[in-house]
């Protein structure tokens, strides 16, 4: 059914394409060819088609595509992020690893150790 619905989306879009192409800003496009009186339906007439066509396809598009989000594939077991994922088995792997230090957690300061060598005040 989601292919089926993009299928019409993308349809729907290459018409809406086409019909705006078609149309011209001042009222002219393929409106201007049809200036005889004798034409089935004339000026005004092609306009409002091309109008109405163009409110119907941005339409059919703006409601397909709310209602394919019903329709999107989805994993049936999946509870948590792929990267949480991750984590997870990273520190259940080896509990032992300690996770490398890039300088953002602050060390405490602490004093040295006195060796044996060093001679005591």
């Amino acid at each position: 059914m989601y292919v089926f619905i993009s299928i019409l989306i993308l349809i729907a879009s290459i018409l809406l394409i086409l019909i705006v192409l078609i149309q011209n800003s001042k009222g002219g496009g393929l409106a201007s060819g049809f200036s005889s009186s004798n034409q089935i339906m004339g000026v005004r007439k092609t306009t409002d088609f091309l109008e109405k066509a163009t409110w119907s396809l941005a339409g059919t598009v703006v409601v397909l595509s709310i209602v394919i989000t019903a329709f999107i594939p989805r994993a049936q077991h999946t509870t948590q992020s792929e990267i949480k994922e991750q984590i997870n088995n990273a520190v259940t792997i080896d509990p032992n690893t300690v996770a490398p230090d890039f300088g953002t957690a602050q060390q405490p300061a602490t004093a040295p150790v006195p060796s044996e060598d060093t001679p005591a005040n």
